[in-house]
């Protein structure tokens, strides 16, 4: 089974479009709220090198925010990455 993370925050417009994108896909995601968990953005830093959010994985790789989960949904990779153990 695949394992995909989203962390999020509750304010941020880019997380809801991109856990609506998973959503619309039928995607079972762990959501990780940096804000109501403020110690998690300190890890989700150290795993994507970046700081803003969302910050996406699939099986443990980062695939970047809401734009690169689009960019690699519109190439056709996303359904790839979904379905590859």
């Amino acid at each position: 089974m695949n394992k995909v993370i989203i962390y999020s925050s509750g304010h941020c417009p880019y997380c809801v479009m991109a856990k609506q994108l998973l959503d619309r896909k039928g995607v079972v995601y762990d959501e990780i709220r940096v804000d109501q968990h403020p110690e998690k953005r300190e890890e989700m830093m150290q795993k994507s090198q970046r700081r803003t959010v969302p910050q996406i994985f699939i099986n443990g790789k980062a695939v970047g925010g809401y734009t690169d989960l689009v960019d690699i949904d519109r190439s056709g990779q996303l359904d790839a990455l979904l379905t590859n153990n």
